[in-house]
């Protein structure tokens, strides 16, 4: 089986409180195999409505560590200053 990913669509109210989530983010991923696969910002629709301007992709060995990386005392602690940062959207993905 291969890799699972988050994407998460983002739009962001509060820039520095943002900064302040995407700078802590990493260090709740490593002990769950995760990494930054890519942060950006769309630069053009090509097809359908849009959406949320920024997007964030996240890699982690399987669906399980997926799981157990979100439900961590470490990441849960940073959702309140996340949701006050921005509106996300977050699904996961095996691939």
């Amino acid at each position: 089986m291969g890799s699972a990913y988050v994407v998460g669509q983002v739009t962001v109210h509060d820039p520095e409180r943002w900064m302040e989530y995407v700078e802590r983010v990493p260090e709740t991923l490593a002990p769950w195999g995760g990494e930054v696969v890519m942060r950006g910002q769309r630069t053009a629709m090509l097809a359908g409505e849009p959406g949320h301007p920024n997007i964030v992709m996240l890699r982690f060995p399987d669906r399980q560590a997926v799981e157990q990386w979100y439900a961590s005392p470490e990441y849960q602690a940073l959702v309140p200053l996340r949701d006050s940062a921005a509106q996300v959207e977050l699904a996961a993905y095996e691939g």
